[in-house]
Parts: C-alpha cells; sequence; structure tokens
C-alpha cells in the first residue's frame, strides 16, 4: 500500500466553543456556510444543539438552518467515528477492484457507507476521486491517501489504527 498525507482529530462537542467559533462570520454574506463549515472542521460534525445557536447568531430560524445542512450533504449531522474511511468510487478505481473492495470493506466493518462502527472507531464514507488514479483503487483514512490496497491491506491497516486508537502498542 502506497501512503501519503497526514491524520486529523477532532474536539468533542462544546456548545460554548462553537459559539465562539462562530462569531467571526456574524454579519458576513454566507457566513451561515462559513460557520458551519468552521463548526464541523472543529468537531467533525454539526451538533443538534448548533441548530438553535446559529439561528440566533444568524437571525435565522431552526429550519432554515436545518435546510442548510440537510442539503449539503457534506455536513455531517452525527459524531464521526474515531477514523474516517474514503473509499474511492471513480472510474479509474472501479477498474482496479474498488466495487469488490467496497463491498469487502463494508462487511469487515459491518457497516454501509455513512454509518460508524459500533465501537466507534470507523466512520466508512463514499469519495468520487482522490486523484491517486495510477494508484487504484485508493482509499483515505482521515487526510492520509493509501493506493493499491487490497482488503488484506485494509484489514491490516484498520487493526493497526484501532490498537493505536486503544494506547496499546503495536
Amino acid at each position: 500500500m502506497q501512503q501519503l498525507a497526514g491524520s486529523i482529530k477532532y474536539q468533542e462537542w462544546n456548545l460554548d466553543v462553537a459559539k465562539m467559533t462562530v462569531q467571526e462570520f456574524r454579519g458576513r454574506t454566507g457566513g451561515v456556510m462559513l460557520a458551519l463549515h468552521k463548526i464541523q472542521e472543529t468537531f467533525g460534525y454539526v451538533d443538534d444543539s448548533a441548530m438553535s445557536m446559529l439561528g440566533k447568531v444568524f437571525n435565522l430560524t431552526r429550519a432554515e438552518i436545518h435546510g442548510v445542512t440537510s442539503f449539503y450533504h457534506d455536513f455531517k449531522r452525527s459524531k464521526p467515528g474515531t477514523y474516517t474511511v474514503k473509499v474511492c468510487q471513480a472510474e479509474a478505481c472501479q477498474a482496479m477492484g474498488s466495487e469488490k473492495l467496497t463491498t469487502d470493506i463494508k462487511a469487515f466493518l459491518g457497516v454501509d457507507f455513512h454509518e460508524t462502527t459500533a465501537n466507534g472507531e470507523f466512520t466508512l464514507e463514499p469519495v468520487y476521486c482522490l486523484g491517486n488514479c495510477a494508484c487504484s483503487p485508493n482509499i483515505m483514512v482521515d487526510k492520509q491517501t493509501y493506493g493499491r490496497v487490497s482488503i488484506d491491506g485494509f484489514k491490516t491497516l484498520a487493526d493497526s489504527l484501532a490498537t493505536s486508537a486503544t494506547g496499546e502498542n503495536v
């Protein structure tokens, strides 16, 4: 497996921190979108309690804020797993076996796309090109890209990540 880039982690949800985070966008054109992106960048998702708070900050209804978060699929409404695994679904990866890899990863993790494993370790998402087509099939874990991934390679990676997340030595 070829490996690139680094990994990210999120803060635990805190409404007071979220309020402070969005103040810089108050009164700006497109402020709601900027605030939502900042909240997700900070916490990994947009908690339900943010809806009312954002409505007050931007003088909008909770329904209007909900409408924005439900229209744009990149906004997550539930806490992601410790690691977000994205499996490329683009044509180059499909030609190199990503459909089977996707099926195998779903079976191994016991989840479908947009779901998180019961232990909270992994969230599985589709992605439609990681720009690493020459090394298909590709996955991304957080912000780290892996090329030429097989199910055995994924299982080894997942086991290693799960072990490091629990603090045990790899």
